[in-house]
């Protein structure tokens, strides 16, 4: 694997932020929905943007691990 510069480790600290600031958010939107069909919906859509957080956390760490 190529190591990532200082700049490539930064973008992909902001995208974890940002995913995980979405889903908080859409997260909030769901709890506040008393419609039942779009209330799953959120959750769902949050729950994607969890499994983003994960993929882009462990690759951020194995590219740590190799600097």
């Amino acid at each position: 694997m190529n190591q990532l510069t200082t700049k490539e480790l930064s973008f992909i600290e902001d995208e974890i932020r940002a995913e995980e600031i979405t889903a908080k958010t859409i997260n909030w939107c769901a709890s506040q929905c008393s419609d039942h069909e779009l209330r799953a919906s959120l959750e769902k859509i949050a729950e994607q943007h969890q499994l983003k957080i994960a993929d882009l956390s462990q690759y951020f760490n194995r590219s740590r691990v190799i600097q």
